[in-house]
Parts: C-alpha cells; sequence; structure tokens
C-alpha cells in the first residue's frame, strides 16, 4: 500500500496532489475545489452542449485541430503529433483539453480518429457518422474500408519512424487521465464515449483494432488505478483531518472547516464511485475477454498491465479473485505470456508486506512456478528461477527440500543466465547465513574466518551433486553473487595446510581433491574473467572498474599462492589428480610479482618441487601438467626467465641423455631386454614427448634416435605397444617444431630439403604401423598420418608462404587405401571386409555409411562432403550417385531383382539419397550443373542392365528411379522438361502404357520431373494441379531463367530434336482432395496424344483400378474418421462456451510446454465458467478492517456456476 502523504491543514483539494494547476481545472472554481458551472451538476450530466454554444467556432482562436498553430503542426491531426514524438506530451494533451472545452464533440472526434488511425485504418469518423450511427456500425464501417493488403499496423510496423509510437502511443493515454483527472473524466461523456469504443474494437475480428484497442484500454485502467489511489490517499488525508477538528475543544473548533471536509470527503467518494464504474467497465468488457485472446502479444499486454495494478493499488487489486488470471495463465502456450505472469509476480513477492495476501497463490501456484524452471523459453526459466529467489526470501517455509534441489541442479546448466539464476537461489538458501562477527574484534582470518563453513558447504554441495568435470560451470553460476566468499583463496589454503581446530573434523582426500579443484577454477575465473569453455556469450569488453578488479585479484592470488604453491606441492606430491590441478595456478600469476615482492626463494622453492615431480610421476597429464607449468615460466618478458630456462635446460639434458643411454641398451639387448629395461624406456620417452609438446627440443636431435626405434619394432615385431605410440608422437612433435621454424622466417633450402626426406620417411613409417596387429598404434598411425596430410597438404603455401613448396606432399594412391581400408575396418566396423575402392571414388563407401553412422559421425561426413563439393561439384555428384549405385547393387545381390520396395534395405538407400539431396542446399543456380549429371548418370544406370525377365519386362535396375526422383526437386524448372527429354530417350513406346506395380518407379520419377515444370499438353492433370504448381513457380523462378544456358542444358541438346514418347500422368492421391474436384476415374489411364497420334480408348489396367478402389476406399474412411473427430472437437468447444466466442471469465485452455513433461499440472479445470469480481475500492485507512478470508478463486468448484456443476456431476 503506498502511504498517504502528509498535507498541511489548509487543505485544499485543488491542490491535494500538485501545487500547479492542472489543464483541466476550471478557474472559475473557488480555492476549495467546488465549480460554479460544473459539468458534473444534477443538471449538466451527460448533456450536450446547446446550439448556439455549439456554433461559436468549434475551436479556440488561433487553433486548428486542437493544436496550437506556434507549434508548427497547425495542419497536423492527433496521430500525426504523437506519431512525431517532437512535443511534449503534456503540451499535446493541454491542446486537446483546450479544444475539448470548446466543443466536445469536435475533439472527441478527433480522438475517436486517432484511435482509428493507431490501428492502422485509413478510415475516417466524419462527423455525421459520429452523431448519427452506433459504436458498432462505426467499427463495422471501418473494418469495411481496413486495409487487408498489408498484416502490418503502427504497432507493429518495424523502422525508426515507428520505433518510439507504441511508447509515444501509451504515454499519450497515461498524460491524457492525469491531466483530465480533475473534471473531465466525471463528466460522464469523455470517458463513456472513449470506454465504449475501445471495448467494441477489442472484440473486432481485425488483429490491428483488438491489438491497439487492447493496449489503449489497459493503459487507460493503469492511468484509472493511479487516479483511484490518489483519491484514497486524498479521503483518508481528508478523514485524518476531520477526525483532528472534529476531536478539538468546542470554543477552538471551526465549524466551517469541518462542513468543508466534510463537502470534501463526499465528493471524494463520488469521484471514487465513477472510476470504479469506469474501471469495472474495461475490466469487464476487455480484460476479461483479451487475456485469453487468439494473439499472445494481447494476452501478454493484459497480464503485465494487471501486475501493474496489483502492485501499485495492492489494497484494491491484490487479491486472490484477480490472482487466479495470472496463475492460470502461466500455463499459456507462448513464451512471451509466461513471461510476463512472472514478471507481474516477482513485483508483487518483492514487497515483504505483501506476502500474507499471497499465501494461498502461493499454495496453489508454487508448483507450477518450480516447474517453470524447466521451461523450454530459457528467458522464461530465468525469470522462474528468480521469482522463487524471491518466495525464498519471503519465507523459508513454502519451498520443499524437492523443490530446491530442483533448482539446485540448473547451476550445471550450460545457459549461463540460467545458471546464474540458479547461483543466486542456492547462494541465498545455503550461503546466507553466516556467523555473526563481533564488534570491535579482530578480523579472523585463514581456518577461523566466517567463510570456512561456507566454503565447505559447497565442497559438500560439489561432492553431492556428482558432477566432478562441471566445477568451473558451479564457480560461474556463484561468482555474481558470492564472489568475495569464491576469491577467500586465504581461508582455501588454511584449510588445506593448517591441521584442524580442537573439536574441527578434518577434511577427508577426497574433501580435499575437490576443494583443490574448486580453488583451481576460482583462480582462473578471477584471472580470465569470462565464462567456462561452453557458456560463453561472445567477447565482451570489460569496463574501466573490471580491468582493475582483475589486476588486483592477479596480484593478491600471486603473491597467496607463490608462498603457498610449493608447500601444497610437497603435500600432495604422490596424489597425480591434485598435483595436475595445483600445477595449473602458474598459468594465471602475475610473474612480476615474483620479482617486486622479493619472493625469488619461493620460485627457487616451486623448480624444485616440479622437478621431483616430474621423476616420480609417469602419468601423461601429470607430466603435461609440468610442461605447461615451465612454458608458462619460461616467458622471456619477465626477469625470471633466465633462472627458469636453465632449471628447464638442466632437466631435459638428463633427460635426454638418460633416453639415449637406456634406448642403446635396450636394443642391444634385442629379444633379451627384459621388464625394468621396457619400463625405463617408456617412463622416460613420456616424460620427453610430454615437454616436447610445448617446448622446442631440435636442439637434442630426438629424429634419429626415436625413427631407429620405430624401424626397429617394424623389423622384429615385437616392439612394447606403449613404447611405438609414444615414439611416434615425439617424432611427430620433432617435425611440426621443425616445420614451425622454418615458416617463421626465411629458410635455407638444406633445412627444407632434411624436413621434407624426415617428412617423408616418417609418413612411410607410419603407413606401415597401419597393418600393425595392435589396434593403439594402428589408430596411433592413422591420427598422425591424417595430420600431416592436412599440415603438408597445397594450402601450407597460401599466405606468403611460396617458399615451403617443395614440402607439399600428395599421398599415393596406395596410402589412401590403406587410410579407407582402417576406416572401415575400425570405425565403420559393420562394412565388408573385401570392399575396395581407389582413386576418384575413394568417398563413396564413406558416404554409404551417411546413414547407418549418422549419430555418430553424421556431422564430420557432412563437412566432408561440403568440402568435396567446394573443390569439384560435378565429380562430387558423381561421387554421390556411385555410392548409391553400389548400394543398390549389393542389395539386388542380397535381395535378387524381384525384391520387395518396401524392404528396411531400398527404404535405407532412398532415405539416404534424401539426406544427400538435403545437403546441396538451397540455391539451385550454384548446384544446377552437379544434379543435372547426377541425374544423367542415375537414368543412365537405371536402364542400363535388360530385363531378367525378357522382352517386354522393366530393365533390372529400373527401382533406382524411384531413389533418384529424391533429387528430383533440387533440378531448376527448365531443367525438369530437360531431363524428362533425355529419361524418354531409353523408354519404348510400350513402357509408357504400362501400368503394372513393377513400373511405378518409372512412373514416379516422371511425375516428380512434370511436378512444377512447364505448363503444356504433356500433362493430363494440368488442368487439375496446374493453380498450385503455378504459383509455387513464380515465387521460385529466376528473373530470366528462360533465358538462361546451361551446360547440362546441352548435354542433351542432341536428345532434344524430336520428342519420341508422350508424356506421363500426375500420380495424386485421392485422401489428399475432394472427390467433387477430382477427375473421373475413367480418364485415369488415358493419356492425350499429339493429333497424328490419337490412339483408341484403353481400359485402366486391372491392378491399377484395384489399387484406385482401395484408395478410394481408404480416403472414405478417413474422411469419415475425421468428421467424427471434428464433431466431437466442436461438441465440446459448444459445452465449454456455449455459444459465445469467448465467454466471461473462462479459465484459459492450456498446453504444456515444459522441456520435461513430468509432473503436469493435471489439476486444472478447463472449460468452467466463472464470476468476475466487481471492482469495489477499499474504504479508507482508519476505517478498514481485515475481512474474512473469500473463497479460493483458484479452485474452480468453489465458485462454479450451478449449470456447470450439475452438468459436471450427471
Amino acid at each position: 500500500m503506498i502511504a498517504a502523504p502528509e498535507i498541511p491543514p489548509e487543505f485544499s483539494y485543488a491542490q491535494d496532489t500538485d501545487t500547479r494547476f492542472s489543464s483541466d481545472t476550471d478557474f472559475s472554481e473557488d480555492p476549495d475545489g467546488r465549480s460554479t458551472n460544473s459539468a458534473k451538476g444534477k443538471g449538466g450530466k451527460k448533456g450536450k452542449k446547446a446550439a448556439g454554444e455549439k456554433g461559436k467556432g468549434g475551436k479556440g482562436a488561433g487553433r486548428i485541430n486542437g493544436h496550437h498553430q506556434e507549434n508548427g503542426m497547425e495542419n497536423m491531426m492527433l496521430f500525426e503529433v504523437v506519431k512525431l514524438g517532437r512535443s511534449a506530451m503534456q503540451s499535446v494533451v493541454d491542446d486537446w483539453i483546450e479544444s475539448y472545452k470548446h466543443d466536445r464533440d469536435v475533439a472527441l472526434l478527433d480522438l475517436i480518429n486517432f484511435f482509428i488511425q493507431c490501428s492502422g485504418c485509413k478510415g475516417v469518423v466524419s462527423g455525421e457518422m459520429f452523431r448519427n450511427m452506433q459504436n458498432s456500425e462505426i467499427i463495422r464501417r471501418m473494418t469495411e474500408e481496413f486495409d487487408e493488403d498489408s498484416g502490418d499496423y503502427p504497432l507493429t510496423i518495424a523502422g525508426p519512424q515507428w520505433k518510439k509510437f507504441k511508447s509515444s502511443f501509451c504515454e499519450f493515454i497515461s498524460v491524457l487521465v492525469r491531466q483530465c483527472q480533475y473534471s473531465i473524466i466525471y463528466d460522464e461523456y469523455m470517458m463513456d464515449t472513449v470506454i465504449s469504443l475501445l471495448t467494441g474494437l477489442s472484440d473486432s475480428q481485425v488483429r490491428a483494432f483488438r491489438h491497439t484497442s487492447t493496449l489503449a484500454a489497459m493503459k487507460l485502467m493503469t492511468a484509472l488505478v493511479n487516479v483511484a489511489l490518489n483519491l484514497s490517499i486524498n479521503m483518508d488525508n481528508t478523514q485524518r483531518q476531520y477526525e483532528a477538528e472534529r476531536n478539538k475543544m468546542v470554543a477552538k473548533r471551526a465549524n466551517d472547516r469541518l462542513e468543508l471536509l466534510l463537502q470534501k470527503r463526499k465528493e471524494l467518494q463520488e469521484n471514487q464511485d465513477e472510476i470504479e464504474n469506469m474501471m469495472n467497465a474495461i475490466f469487464k468488457g476487455v480484460f476479461v475477454h483479451r487475456y485469453r485472446d487468439s494473439i499472445a502479444e494481447i494476452r501478454a499486454i493484459c497480464i503485465e498491465e494487471i501486475g501493474v495494478w496489483m502492485k501499485l493499488y495492492s489494497d484494491a487489486f491484490l487479491n486472490d479473485s484477480y490472482l487466479k488470471y495470472v496463475g492460470w495463465t502461466m500455463h499459456d502456450k507462448q513464451g512471451e505470456v509466461r513471461l510476463k505472469c512472472l514478471t507481474a509476480l516477482q513485483g508483487l513477492y518483492y514487497n515483504r508486506e505483501l506476502n500474507a495476501r499471497l499465501e494461498l497463490f502461493t499454495s496453489r501456484f508454487k508448483d507450477r512456478i518450480v516447474s517453470m524452471t524447466l521451461d523450454k523459453e530459457y528467458d522464461v526459466a530465468v525469470q522462474a528461477i528468480k521469482l522463487l529467489t524471491l518466495v525464498l526470501n519471503s519465507t523459508d517455509e513454502v519451498l520443499t527440500p524437492e523443490d530446491c534441489e530442483s533448482v539446485y541442479h540448473l547451476v550445471y546448466s550450460a545457459h549461463r543466465p540460467v545458471a546464474v539464476a540458479a547461483g543466486e537461489f542456492l547462494f541465498k538458501k545455503l550461503f546466507s547465513q553466516r556467523e555473526p562477527e563481533e564488534e570491535g574484534a579482530p578480523k579472523r582470518r585463514g581456518r577461523q574466518s566466517p567463510n570456512a563453513n561456507l566454503i565447505k558447504t559447497t565442497v559438500f554441495f560439489f561432492l553431492e551433486s556428482e558432477l566432478h568435470e562441471h566445477a568451473a560451470y558451479l564457480v560461474d553460476s556463484l561468482w555474481e553473487c558470492g564472489a568475495e566468499l569464491l576469491k577467500d583463496w586465504e581461508c582455501m589454503i588454511s584449510l588445506l595446510l593448517d591441521e584442524p581446530l580442537p573439536g574441527e573434523e578434518a577434511l577427508t582426500d577426497r574433501q580435499e581433491t575437490a576443494l583443490i579443484e574448486i580453488m583451481l577454477c576460482t583462480v582462473r575465473q578471477a584471472a580470465e574473467c569470462h565464462p567456462p569453455v561452453g557458456r560463453g556469450t561472445g567477447k565482451r569488453v570489460m569496463t574501466a572498474k573490471e580491468k582493475k578488479t582483475q589486476l588486483d585479484d592477479r596480484t593478491r592470488m600471486t603473491e597467496l599462492f607463490a608462498v603457498a604453491l610449493p608447500p601444497l606441492l610437497a603435500k600432495y606430491a604422490v596424489d597425480a589428480e591434485k598435483v595436475t590441478n595445483l600445477l595449473q595456478l602458474p598459468q594465471f600469476f602475475d610473474l612480476e610479482i615474483y620479482t617486486t615482492g622479493r619472493l625469488e626463494k619461493h620460485l627457487e622453492s616451486l623448480l624444485r618441487q616440479i622437478k621431483e615431480i616430474v621423476e616420480k610421476h609417469t602419468d601423461t597429464e601429470v607430466l603435461e601438467a609440468c610442461s605447461k607449468t615451465y612454458h608458462a615460466l619460461c616467458n622471456e618478458e619477465f626477469t625470471i626467465f633466465n633462472r627458469v630456462d636453465i632449471a628447464r635446460s638442466q632437466l631435459l639434458d638428463e633427460l635426454v641423455d638418460k633416453f639415449n643411454r637406456l634406448l642403446e641398451d635396450f636394443l642391444q639387448e634385442g629379444e633379451d631386454a627384459d621388464e625394468d629395461d621396457a619400463y625405463q624406456v617408456l617412463s622416460t620417452l613420456k616424460r620427453i614427448t610430454a615437454f616436447h609438446n610445448a617446448h622446442d627440443l631440435s636442439g637434442w636431435d630426438l629424429f634419429n634416435s626415436n625413427f631407429k626405434l620405430l624401424n626397429t619394432g617394424i623389423e622384429n615385431g615385437d616392439m612394447p605397444e606403449q613404447i611405438v605410440i609414444h615414439s611416434l608422437q615425439c617424432t611427430h612433435y620433432v617435425i611440426l617444431w621443425h616445420l614451425a621454424k622454418l615458416s617463421e622466417g626465411s629458410s635455407r633450402k638444406d633445412d627444407l630439403v632434411t624436413l621434407r626426406k624426415q617428412m617423408r620417411a616418417f609418413c612411410m613409417m607410419c603407413q606401415r604401423y597401419l597393418t600393425n596387429v595392435n589396434t593403439a598404434v594402428k589408430e596411433q598411425a592413422f591420427t598422425i598420418l591424417c595430420d600431416l596430410l592436412l599440415i603438408f597438404s597445397h594450402q601450407m603455401v597460401s599466405g606468403g608462404r611460396e617458399h615451403l613448396e617443395p614440402l607439399v606432399y600428395s599421398p599415393e594412391d596406395s596410402l589412401q587405401s590403406e587410410l579407407l581400408s582402417f576406416i572401415l575396418n575400425h570405425v565403420f566396423i559393420d562394412q565388408d571386409d573385401d570392399t575396395n575402392s581407389t582413386g576418384t571414388n575413394a568417398n563413396v563407401q564413406l558416404e554409404a555409411c551417411f546413414t547407418s553412422y549418422y549419430n555418430d559421425y553424421g556431422d564430420i561426413i557432412k563437412e566432408t562432403m561440403s568440402k568435396t563439393r567446394q573443390i569439384d561439384k560435378i565429380q562430387c555428384a558423381k561421387t554421390l550417385i556411385l555410392s548409391l549405385q553400389q548400394l543398390f547393387n549389393e542389395m539386388l545381390s542380397e535381395l535378387g531383382h524381384g525384391f520387395d520396395r518396401s524392404s528396411s534395405a531400398f527404404c535405407g538407400i532412398k532415405e539416404l539419397a534424401r539426406r544427400f539431396s538435403l545437403t546441396f542446399g538451397l540455391d539451385q543456380v550454384k548446384t544446377r550443373d552437379a544434379i543435372a549429371m547426377l541425374h544423367k548418370d542415375g537414368i543412365e544406370f537405371a536402364f542400363k542392365e535388360p530385363s531378367p525377365q525378357g522382352e517386354g519386362g522393366p530393365p533390372l535396375n529400373l527401382a533406382f528411379l524411384d531413389i533418384l526422383s529424391e533429387f528430383s526437386s533440387k533440378l531448376m524448372r527448365q531443367d525438369k522438361r530437360t531431363v524428362h527429354m533425355y529419361l524418354e530417350r531409353f523408354m519404348t513406346f510400350q513402357m509408357a502404357l504400362q501400368r503394372e506395380d513393377c513400373w511405378l518407379p518409372l512412373i514416379s520419377y516422371r511425375n516428380s520431373l512434370q511436378a512444377g515444370g512447364d505448363d503444356d499438353t504433356m500433362s493430363v492433370m494440368s488442368g487439375y494441379s496446374s493453380r498450385g504448381s503455378s504459383i509455387r513457380s513464380k515465387k521460385s523462378k529466376p528473373p530470366a531463367a528462360a533465358t538462361e544456358s546451361s551446360s547440362s542444358s546441352e548435354v542433351w541438346q542432341q536428345s532434344m530434336q524430336t520428342p519420341v514418347m508422350m508424356p506421363s500422368p500426375h500420380l495424386t492421391s485421392t485422401a489428399m482432395r475432394d472427390p467433387k474436384r477430382g477427375r473421373d476415374d475413367s480418364f485415369m489411364g488415358v493419356y492425350p496424344l499429339p493429333h497424328d497420334q490419337q490412339q483408341p480408348h484403353q481400359h485402366p489396367h486391372s491392378q491399377v483400378t484395384w489399387m484406385l478402389r482401395q484408395q478410394e476406399e481408404a480416403r472414405q474412411q478417413q474422411e469419415r474418421a475425421m468428421n467424427y473427430a471434428k464433431l466431437r472437437t466442436n461438441l465440446q468447444h459448444a459445452i465449454r462456451r456455449g455459444t459465445g466466442l469467448m465467454e466471461e471469465d473462462e479459465e484459459p485452455i492450456v498446453e504444456d510446454v515444459m522441456m520435461s513433461s513430468e509432473g503436469r499440472m493435471d489439476d486444472l479445470n478447463e472449460g468452467m465458467d466463472f464470476d468476475t469480481m466487481d471492482i469495489d475500492l477499499p474504504p479508507s485507512k482508519n476505517r478498514r478492517e481485515r475481512s474474512e478470508l473469500k473463497p479460493d478463486y483458484f479452485d474452480p468448484a468453489s465458485i462454479m456456476d450451478e449449470s456447470v456443476r450439475n452438468m459436471c456431476t450427471r
């Protein structure tokens, strides 16, 4: 409730809320506010002006159309002024009010036309229409004049000119009511006319009228609510002053002032009654119908405004009879409407004083709000979580542990706004309770700080969620609300290093691992200042304040961890997981602090610990973490570089010397080498390989030793698997580092020759290892080969690196074949082992696996196909059609030539063709030649083999045309005719007359070529289906399509001399058309021929006749089922709604749009009619008593109409 402001004892109504006079204040009023010529007088209610009064010019001197001439808009109508938005809205309203005082009919006509024009209607309401026609007749006339060619209207038109129209429109209505609130709105003429007009327009079938008038009515209602609120405040003030004056002693009591206050209170009460009537008219006439309008924008407007009313004037509107509309609409099928519901409720729950009035609503709709946290619209989910956070702030008892847990797990959501909102909820629930610190006591730090228990709680929550790879997501979710807690690194270090206090339980090993992981994530978040991978929202420019915070955090973390990291590594040196996370911390240090903070001794300690870890561990992750730490510390920009570089060189010298010595002994022992020797070689090779990944070890000449090791493994065949794998990887790094040095600057010819020899020798070595018996070794060799072929391809000379051209390497056919065999044998493991393909057709077998392995490798295969199409469109199309032909041949060999076209094998090939077709995209011009060549090869394949049944039978591969038809939609319109004529070259006259099932692929393919083609006499169904096809063709036909020439059409130019075959009919489904519009069955088998080739009428084949009869029966049965379904649906709607389109106060039919269908609201009662409550403004505060709790308006049974209740009990 908005508190009433204090007013001085000399209370005057005319100045109750403002010290200045409003535009509609009549200066003939006395200071007490009583008008000598008030429109609210008994004799002046709703009376029209006298004839003489109406003929006095209508508008004031110097004014045209209600606007001052000095505004420069003398010829503009009200709509144009608001549309431009150049003038202050108050001056625009003042001009209209002045016009209304001179001639209210003319001014009202301006206002009516304003609303009509704001709806986008070009019609104009004349003075005669206004005087002699009812609102319904005026609206009908305006509907007839509405421009239906365009669906746009001012509220929906895009562009800078209309960008601010909606805000100006709403501001105009608000200012109009505010400026008229003292007299004009009570004259029972202006408001009655406007409300009646907007109510009629809001019930129009025209969307523009309905949308605009609903927005106007809702904003008008909001403005009236403000007026009603001011009246309530003034009544309370008046009553308080009256009581104070009456309680004075009789001698000091001013009776005249008492009478004045009584009169003021009476007038305010009358005004309040008027406002109640206006609001009731708008609420019942507009809101209760439009809050469930078919247009989402209109429903959203209604819900948004009712939320404003409840928040603005809670004493009148915040009760169950209005809250129910928001609760029902939370099930709306459109996200924007559900969003408005949540934002409206947030404004209510934010005020804790209103929580008592929301108890029943909360208990009734809490489950729905909780379920909306999983809404498919992320914006809705975010607002639902924020609303639950406000509910949590109001009381802890409403949300159950199950409700809270459903929100907790959203901190791991990939959508950052959802995760941040859930993080705030989690922080408020679990971390808002802190131990109070005593005033004057020294601040507790480390393990004794107030954050210690909260950090432990974070660790416990992370472990209980069992998502141990998502610590970065958890930290990011809590960062905005709990950054102070998460950046208490001193407390985290203390929990890890210090002994627990007496009576305190120490962290377990699992909890310490989780704490270290969380600590690393907080350091990364503070140093990088962006969300983790997978949750990024794009690059964002940091503010100066954020940059300063980042620098301060990096400085503080470096000062803390530079000292604490060596003892932490020493404590957890044997734990690979902990050490891996701890070693990543120096990557985020400000290394200058080591020098400026005199922390060199801690750097020495850190380097010693890293060296010990390298010597102790052989785990790849630990070694790579050590390598990256050295790389981060070896930065030439800082003074510590020399010290770190010396330590790194010493370590690498020891490792390489040890490796060469062990390798020589290992190779000499040969088959006599024991497992210890192999382990020593492997562990040293692992360390060298891990360091070679991030450091250039070219100075140690590792290529020869590794190549010798690999060659020995090939010759003997008994080399341990892991040694070969790491040796291949190490040699790969040698090649890449050598190439990197040559790419940076000028390179000598000798260096290029050396690298070329090493690269080719290594590729041959990897190729030999592709035939190794060990799968892991083959996979490593395959991966390295693919990388090298990509790096040393022709693309490496681009970007001004032409000097590297001698290094370009093109794989030989034998290598391509072995790589393909590896894929077929180890990736697509279901493929036959004996399939071979080389040269141009190497991609055929890969593309044949597109459907079978789409879920696993679909994206990779599609990208490969896209790249091959960019290289050569024609060759790519040939590859696709060849793959389909091979699969078709394999199917024939398995099923025989009499296979069933509904079999899974044939349907699978057809599905593959459909997916191939989709990869060509929508630009038919770019793919024109490729698609034409594809059809050409497909037609030739279909007629290549003769019929196994002898002359007169279908060709062996004729069914392939059914597969080829999947690509017909990619042909341009003029190319379809060319392809059709090329098809006729392979057909005989007898083939065109065949109607057996075995010939259906040919019929289907011919129809696919004729669909959407040029209209001519070739199609027997042209008159039947040309309407739809011509419309499509007009939209899709390029401007110069008829004059284009293409290589695809030239291919068959020789075949277009004379038409050999007559055209075929379209196959049409009778189940999809009205039988009255269909053709007679007797025409189904007749083909119109040229005049010189007329044939006698032939009856359709019996098989075709039977098929058509079956289709007709199926169509009739489907029609009966659809008619029954429609009848049943209409009956249900009639029972629900009666005869009206939208009965008053009906609960909306909702649709669940949740990502998870669990927990649907089964207790919604659809189709029930409810009584709409009258708006009853509360009495003044000093007389207000809390009434008894009203019935549960959220339970339809409690206020159900008797007729509906009786019908439900039958």
